[in-house]
This record gives C-alpha cells, sequence and structure tokens, in this order.
C-alpha cells in the first residue's frame, strides 16, 4: 500500500510538472537583471510590505430578503458606505451554495492540471471547434521588461457565451454555467441599489451589460518558492463596473486604502464584491475603483475566480454629468455633481477603450488585459 501511495503521489508531481508554465525558463534574464541591482531591489521589496491585515466590510445580504424595511435600507446604506470607503466588500449569505461554488473550484483544478502544451497550443476539442482559443490562455507577462511588470499566474479568460463550448468538458459547461447565471444575477442586484442609492433609476445595465460581453476569468497562482518579491498579478484595477470575486483560503491580496498597502483577510464564507473603473465615472468619483494586487506565496499554490458580469460594450461612453447626447452614451447621475461631489465638468465622458487602454502613470501597473 505504502508503495502504491507513493507511486501515486510522484504521478501527481509529474502531472504538476507537465501543467506548470515555464516562468524561470522564460523570464530568467529579468530574475537575473534583479538581483544585480540592489537598491532597486530593496526599494522593489519595500513596496511589497502590507502594513496590516484587514477584513473587508461584510455585509449579510439575508437582510435584503428577509428584513424589514429598515434592515434593508440599512443593508443597502452598508454597500454604499464600503463603496464610497474601500472601493471593496464582503457579501455573505448571498444566494449562490457552496455545491456550486466547491464544484466551480473543482473543475477551476482540472482544467489547470492540463499539461502546459494543451494550454499553450489552444487544443482543438469536440466538433472540430478551437474552443479552447475561445477561452483565452495567458501566462506570465509577455511585455514585461523587468520584474515588476511580471504576473507570476496563468488565467482563462471565458466570455459567458462560450461556456458550453469550452474545452470539450461536460461537467465544466453544466457548473460553470451555473455559476455565471448566479454570479450575474446577484452582480446586477448589487450594482442596481448602489444606482439607486445615487438616487438614479438609469436601465443603463441592463441595456449594454449584455451576455456577450461579460467574462469569466480562472486564475491559478503557483507556487513561488524561490522568489519573495513576485506579484501574482500586477497593481491594477479593472475597467467594469463591477467584480465578484471567489478565493480560497491562501489569500494574497492586498489593496490600497488611505494610502497604504492592507492585506485582505481571507473568508471562504464570502464573495468579494469590487467598484470598476466605469462605475467610479458613472458616479462621479463616489464610488472608487481601488488598486489592488495578488502577491506571491512561497510554499501554496492559490486560485480564484474572478466574475465580470458587468463588463460592457465597448462601443459605448460614460457621462458622468448625464450632460451627453450621443446615443453612445451612457449617463451617469447628475446628483453626483448636485451634492458637490467633483463639480460640473469634473470628469469628461470617458470612452469604454480608454480604461482597455490608458496605461497608469506610474509605467508598471497597468491594467489587467481584458
Amino acid at each position: 500500500m505504502e508503495e502504491l501511495d507513493y507511486s501515486m503521489e510522484a504521478l501527481d508531481q509529474l502531472t504538476m510538472m507537465e501543467s506548470e508554465p515555464p516562468f524561470e525558463e522564460t523570464y530568467k534574464e529579468l530574475f537575473e537583471n534583479y538581483d544585480s541591482m540592489k537598491e532597486v531591489s530593496k526599494q522593489h521589496d519595500m513596496d511589497f510590505v502590507a502594513v496590516e491585515e484587514a477584513e473587508l466590510p461584510l455585509i449579510d445580504l439575508q437582510w435584503l430578503r428577509e428584513g424589514d424595511g429598515v434592515d434593508r435600507e440599512e443593508c443597502k446604506r452598508e454597500m454604499e458606505v464600503a463603496s464610497k470607503e474601500w472601493g471593496f466588500f464582503q457579501v455573505v449569505n448571498h444566494g449562490i451554495s457552496g455545491e456550486i461554488l466547491e464544484g466551480m473550484r473543482r473543475e477551476q483544478v482540472r482544467v489547470f492540471r492540463e499539461p502546459f502544451y494543451r494550454k499553450e497550443e489552444k487544443a482543438v476539442a469536440a466538433a472540430g471547434v478551437d474552443v479552447m482559443s475561445l477561452g483565452s490562455y495567458r501566462w506570465g507577462t509577455p511585455t514585461a521588461t523587468c520584474l515588476q511588470q511580471l504576473s507570476w499566474s496563468e488565467a482563462f479568460h471565458i466570455s459567458l457565451i462560450e461556456i458550453p463550448y469550452f474545452g470539450g468538458i461536460t461537467s465544466f459547461s453544466s457548473v460553470t454555467k451555473r455559476f455565471a447565471e448566479e454570479v450575474s444575477e446577484l452582480a446586477k442586484r448589487l450594482a442596481n441599489i448602489l444606482v439607486e442609492r445615487m438616487g438614479d433609476e438609469s436601465t443603463f445595465l441592463k441595456q449594454n451589460c449584455l451576455p456577450s460581453t461579460c467574462y469569466l476569468r480562472m486564475n491559478r497562482y503557483p507556487p513561488c518558492p524561490k522568489y519573495s518579491h513576485v506579484f501574482d498579478l500586477m497593481p491594477h484595477t479593472y475597467s467594469d463596473f463591477l467584480m465578484i470575486l471567489c478565493q480560497d483560503q491562501v489569500g494574497g491580496l492586498q489593496l490600497v486604502k488611505d494610502g497604504k498597502w492592507i492585506s485582505v483577510k481571507p473568508n471562504l464564507e464570502a464573495l468579494i464584491v469590487n467598484i470598476g473603473d466605469l462605475f467610479q465615472v458613472w458616479s462621479n468619483g463616489v464610488y472608487k475603483s481601488v488598486e489592488h494586487r495578488v502577491v506571491a506565496n512561497q510554499k501554496m499554490e492559490r486560485g480564484s475566480l474572478v466574475s465580470r458580469p458587468l463588463h460592457c460594450d465597448d462601443s459605448k461612453s460614460v457621462d458622468p454629468d448625464g450632460a451627453g447626447d450621443d446615443e453612445a452614451t451612457m449617463d451617469g447621475p447628475r446628483s453626483a455633481v448636485a451634492d458637490g461631489v467633483g463639480g460640473p465638468g469634473s470628469m469628461r465622458p470617458q470612452h469604454y477603450h480608454f480604461f482597455q487602454k490608458e496605461p497608469y502613470s506610474q509605467g508598471y501597473k497597468s491594467e489587467i488585459p481584458d
């Protein structure tokens, strides 16, 4: 029996080796350059220090379903405050079953355990359809010229309308479809509450956030045993209105709060809600799109699911003052200006492509590719 267990363990390790992207081989020069630049290296290491671990604001959505009018309003107010002050909050009793979440985690592990060459070459699956190319596979940072630009991670980026065809895996298609549908409904409910809290009854979510524009991103962060100064994901924000994140117990997510990096304490019972760039612009800066990152773990693998159900039609633009007369403009709430936030014209109408292409002022802090 011991011999069998050893053989199974060895087989599992071999499978993992075959599935790993060649990070060290591909980015060898970046690590060598980093080691040779001691002063820059010291500053970069300092950038990784998170001053404290904190729990995100925790909101119990049960009060929306079962509470009285006062309870429901208080729950909505808590969402509003968290969106203004943190740009993040977490929700429990969100209505998505543990069975679905656990099923998604299992299928995610199975997909990433595929041999690297299959993931990289986008293997042809059922009916001759190149379905792996539909779910775009990415790893590392091909354009990285220094270590600060490298993401030690791999990901599949899947359009919601492509889920039935992804990988030719029936169980994946079934559980992912259920997950995507339920998370999309949750995101719309939360976003509509935040819209209402701004005094607006806009229908822009229904009109512009269509299934064909929405995505699911599956992330895998391999352990990084040799380097303590590597990002799993570089500092970034997302271009969407609102994102929902399902993470595991390992941790690694950090965000900026009051000018300092805060390490987010994992909560397996909760889903994390993240305000995106377009919601910040639409609200005239009332709701905050906050820079965040994932720091590599030296010993443990980490995984996460990022649902982008409010990923908008890229032909649209956002007019935060509600003054646009273009048919391709989604009006923002006038109340943001009326309440003295920013001021008239404080934010010019922005085209969606601005958030996909515009770099951050600091060179290495660029948007995660859409």
